[in-house]
């Protein structure tokens, strides 16, 4: 079985917020020393701060500032879609009864809630 015989199966939309959940989280256990450098950028002096800051404008190394901005906003959807879908399945667990229709009511206003916090933030970083 390959590749292309997996994209031929049609999951159910929980099924695909479930993969997403997992692929959100690589993507966090992945990029987290470059989460912990901007942090400690925006956080170690005045100096660093606005070092941080002129990523965003002016890049970073060859890096252009707006792919920087498309990196951060990969991360943020990753945080909130990880963060939303792993609130869905503590509530699931919680109570123990999960219908079908449960699960893809769930799992739409999962995609709906991280996506749409993912839309407001980025209008931030992208405006700003």
């Amino acid at each position: 079985m390959g590749l292309i015989d997996a994209l031929k199966y049609r999951l159910p939309l929980a099924g695909v917020v479930s993969i997403l959940h997992r692929g959100s989280g690589l993507i966090l256990f992945l990029l987290l020393p470059f989460v912990i450098w901007l942090f400690d950028k925006s956080v170690t002096s005045e100096i660093s701060y606005a070092e941080f800051t002129s990523t965003f404008t002016a890049g970073l190394g060859v890096l252009p500032g707006w792919f920087m901005k498309v990196v951060v906003l990969g991360l943020i959807w990753a945080y909130l879609h990880h963060f939303v879908a792993g609130i869905r399945y503590l509530v699931m667990d919680a109570f123990h009864t999960v219908s079908k229709d449960q699960g893809r009511n769930s799992a739409i206003a999962t995609l709906v809630i991280s996506l749409t916090l993912t839309l407001v933030l980025g209008y931030k970083l992208f405006m700003y």
